[in-house]
């Protein structure tokens, strides 16, 4: 009880303290607003910001600068302009804005309108902003030794030199000059506050990546003035992340380029050879409209502008040489043979190297053709080789012919009466041969035979007047006479058909091995340019990637 009472008298004590403390707090405060003010009207009562805050005109103040990159807003690759948001920060001493801290009551810093106070006119040298400048009037912060600090936010568009020559995988750099744009350097001079810009606070651009902001100190005297001029220069290096652009204008180059060989593997009866190359040459076009339009218009030309020339090139050639395949490959009957050079080089040579070959063609020796089928002589005299009335009837048609196995030999042409039937048949197919029989020349096939003096010899006998009827020896062989010879110029018809068959033939057999000799040659330069073109379209990309790298 005794500690409890003890206790009560403290408890109240800083009760009563901490409202008392709260009491004074606002006095606090108020006193301190109240030398503010006393502080502004002591400062500014005959103080001017149009002039330098030095004491002596010769001495030269110190401006320190720094800049934070906060923010790429936009790079204009066209127009060469950056656009960048900054903070510009600025400090100096003015000489005219000093006071004691302890008249004050401990105040030694306030914060007024920047536009009381003399501000250095440092500018954007290559600014290519049209109402050139863009910043925030902000306040400054003023200390009790007279030190200035400024900082000023500010969107800044700065003419910068782009050079597309490797575009999309460029690297670019960005140069901001600061400096005042009235005062020399005898009675301004600026100071690096760091060595680089702060790019702490940077937010990261989508389209590009920033490697670095370095500072550096130069001093100018340039053809208007004596008076050297300093500033500072800050270096943006900025590399392009060119994902965007692989993925949607380098890629689908590359995959139409492709296609472009793909043409010449494309079966020439289609008739849309030329029509693929035509259609493939318009895409690439679009594409390098595309690019052109976001370039600059420059001598430098960009590395895939360089890769869409190269293609659209290739693929000119390639449909040009697809024309003069197809002209080959549609070589009519009245085409030239084959040159043996040609042939050679081409159906020897390139075809294996470009594995063209037809059926029962030899992978590993050269091309060969099996020979055609040269006509038997319609005359041999080899025994044992015709068989019997297929001679007779088809002149010696089978002659040229092997026995086919299993076939009934012939008989025997000593034998019987048939070997005196055939033997006078083939006197008479002699004599038709050497135009004559019997000594005589051949009559006309017509089927009326006349004798002297005009009287029919099919109807007499022995060369009398024929009464309808066949009697005697004589008569029977004279009708069997003229039958005879009617079937000798039968087969002679026959005959000089068969040949002009066999003749027209063998002309078109030979007018079809030509042409399909012309287009085995468009067939192997097909292959071949395929083969070329996917190599250079290969080696175009590996190129345009060993660059990127």
């Amino acid at each position: 009880m005794f500690l409890l009472g003890d206790m009560k008298p403290w408890g109240a004590l800083s009760a009563s303290l901490f409202l008392f403390g709260l009491t004074l707090l606002p006095v606090c405060l108020g006193a301190h607003g109240r030398y503010a003010q006393k502080l502004m009207s002591d400062l500014f009562s005959n103080y001017t910001s149009a002039l330098r805050p030095v004491e002596d005109t010769d001495n030269i103040i110190n401006v320190t600068l720094q800049i934070t990159l906060s923010q790429i807003i936009d790079m204009d690759e066209r127009n060469q302009i950056l656009t960048t948001y900054l903070w510009n920060r600025q400090m100096w001493t003015d000489a005219y804005l000093t006071w004691s801290k302890e008249d004050y009551d401990g105040l030694d810093a306030i914060r007024i309108p920047s536009r009381l106070v003399w501000k250095p006119d440092i500018v954007l040298y290559n600014s290519a902003n049209d109402q050139f400048s863009s910043s925030m009037e902000t306040n400054v912060v003023l200390r009790n030794d007279g030190s200035v600090m400024w900082d000023q936010p500010a969107i800044t568009k700065s003419s910068c030199s782009v050079d597309v020559a490797f575009f999309p995988f460029d690297m670019q750099q960005c140069r901001l000059t600061f400096g005042s744009w009235t005062h020399n350097g005898n009675q301004m001079d600026l100071v690096n506050a760091l060595d680089s810009a702060d790019l702490a606070d940077f937010v990261p651009n989508v389209e590009w990546e920033v490697l670095g902001m370095p500072s550096k100190k130069n001093v100018i005297v340039y053809g208007c003035c004596s008076e050297p001029y300093p500033d500072i220069t800050y270096t943006l290096h900025l590399k392009r992340r060119s994902s965007f652009y692989i993925f949607n204008l380098l890629i689908p180059c590359m995959m139409i380029s492709f296609l472009a060989p793909l043409g010449f593997y494309l079966p020439a009866d289609s008739g849309e050879k030329v029509s693929l190359g035509v259609t493939v040459l318009l895409a690439l076009t679009v594409f390098q409209l595309m690019v052109a339009e976001s370039m600059p218009p420059s001598d430098s030309v960009p590395l895939i502008g360089k890769y869409y020339i190269a293609t659209m090139t290739m693929i000119t050639a390639s449909t040009a040489l697809t024309i003069f395949i197809m002209n080959i490959h549609h070589c009519g009957p009245e085409a030239r043979p084959i040159p043996q050079w040609a042939r050679r080089l081409i159906l020897d040579y390139l075809a294996r190297i470009c594995f063209v070959y037809e059926v029962g063609d030899n992978c590993l020796g050269p091309c060969t053709k099996q020979p055609a089928l040269e006509p038997a002589p319609l005359e041999q005299e080899e025994e044992g080789v015709h068989w019997g009335a297929n001679w007779d009837l088809n002149g010696g048609a089978w002659d040229c012919q092997e026995p086919r196995p299993g076939a009934t030999p012939p008989p025997d042409p000593k034998e019987g009466v048939g070997h005196a039937k055939q033997a006078d048949q083939k006197e008479a197919l002699v004599n038709i041969e050497e135009g004559a029989v019997g000594g005589g020349p051949v009559g006309s096939c017509t089927g009326t035979e006349k004798g002297a003096g005009g009287v029919d010899t099919r109807e007499g006998a022995g060369g009398g007047v024929g009464d309808g009827r066949l009697e005697g020896g004589e008569g029977g062989g004279g009708a069997g006479e003229m039958r005879r010879r009617e079937g000798m110029c039968q087969l002679q018809g026959l005959r000089r058909d068969v040949e002009l068959i066999a003749s027209c033939y063998q002309e078109q057999r030979s007018t079809q091995s030509l042409v399909g000799e012309w287009r085995k040659v468009a067939k192997v330069m097909d292959r071949f340019f395929m083969w070329l073109f996917f190599i250079m379209v290969f080696l175009m990309s590996l190129l345009i990637m060993g660059k990127a790298m």
